[in-house]
């Protein structure tokens, strides 16, 4: 199933306008489930966007588990969250250098890291600058709307 940006946008618009609390899409054995949830922490609803092969299930306790972990990111500095659902990578490709490490100095515009989404590689580029004194996923693993990738100290 090859699917654009644009078009996975329209669909999240879709849902979103429509007030639908979900909508699902299958080719084949590939599907993309797209559900919009009310997150408990804060007052808003946002759209989550998740894809799922069939051999993997979406947990239901992650998101729990995060809330903590994003309130403690806010006392100690300010979280990088992940703009998408994807895969987080440390490094341009296998072996290349990684972009930043705990301990180093970012600046504003600064790549971080990449997340892959439908085979394309998002930069995600540091807000502010500081200290990277965190670093919150490991190398390859999935990521979620809104996790926090890493915590950088102003």
């Amino acid at each position: 199933m090859k699917i654009e940006l644009e078009y996975l946008e329209k669909l999240v618009k879709l849902v979103k306008e429509n007030e639908l609390s979900e909508l699902s899409l299958e080719e084949g054995e590939k599907a993309i489930i797209i559900k919009k949830e009310k997150e408990l922490v804060s007052a808003q609803a946002a759209p989550v966007v998740h894809h799922v092969a069939p051999a993997v299930a979406s947990a239901p306790a992650a998101a729990p588990a995060s809330a903590p972990k994003a309130e403690e990111a806010s006392k100690k500095g300010i979280p990088v969250t992940s703009p998408m659902v994807g895969t987080f990578y440390k490094a341009p490709s296998p072996g290349a250098p990684v972009f930043t490490e705990v301990g180093k100095t970012v600046s504003v515009g600064q790549v971080l890291c990449i997340i892959e989404a439908m085979k394309l590689m998002n930069e995600i580029e540091s807000e502010v600058a500081g200290k990277v004194i965190e670093i919150c996923v490991q190398d390859g693993q999935p990521v979620e709307y809104g996790q926090t990738l890493m915590i950088i100290e102003p």
